[in-house]
């Protein structure tokens, strides 16, 4: 046998050899996590959701091939990038935005109904830099709506709990709406 076909047994013999090695480093099993306390968070702020005029916080992105009478109708994705304020103009104070999509899922054109996934993201004041995951289903036939926190980063890392949203404005024509939001955070 030549010297060059002792070399692949050799080599693969060396990759065998070195994977448990590694394979222990990564798998690690920290016995007892530090018990932290629990915080938890209210927050109270307006959602703007514009999709008229010539600078929308929402956008169409997907629209099902079907004739529908509304632009709003089943099955219509948006994209969203909603300036947070502290008070229901839009000329309040920034306090973040809320980025992510929600997609029209009802198929009654009388109860506008999404499924939301949107990151609550805060630019200034004490959780700048911090921000909250939402995904929850929503229907226009309920007037307070219950959405579901389920996670976040900085200082709500991990963070759980639920968001009640009502209507503060919805011009129906353009479909632009302020959304008035009581925000309830537990994390660490």
């Amino acid at each position: 046998m030549k010297k060059e076909h002792n070399i692949f047994p050799l080599a693969m013999l060396f990759c065998l050899a070195i994977v448990p090695v590694y394979g222990q480093y990564y798998s690690k099993t920290v016995m007892r996590a530090t018990q932290r306390a629990k915080k938890m968070t209210r927050l109270h702020f307006f959602l703007h959701d514009t999709v008229s005029g010539e600078n929308p916080s929402a956008v169409v992105i997907a629209r099902p091939n079907i004739t529908q009478p509304s632009s709003f109708g089943f099955g219509t994705l948006f994209a969203i990038n909603d300036p947070l304020t502290v008070g229901p103009a839009l000329t309040s104070t920034l306090i973040g935005n809320a980025q992510g999509l929600y997609v029209s899922s009802s198929r009654d054109p009388a109860v506008f109904t999404t499924v939301m996934y949107a990151d609550f993201a805060f630019t200034s004041g004490r959780f700048n830099g911090s921000s909250f995951s939402l995904i929850s289903r929503s229907s226009s036939s309920d007037a307070i709506r219950e959405l579901a926190i389920v996670g976040g980063r900085g200082a709500f890392r991990m963070a759980q709990g639920f968001a009640l949203t009502q209507i503060n404005f919805a011009n129906l024509t353009t479909g632009d709406v302020i959304l008035e939001c009581n925000v309830t955070l537990y994390h660490y």
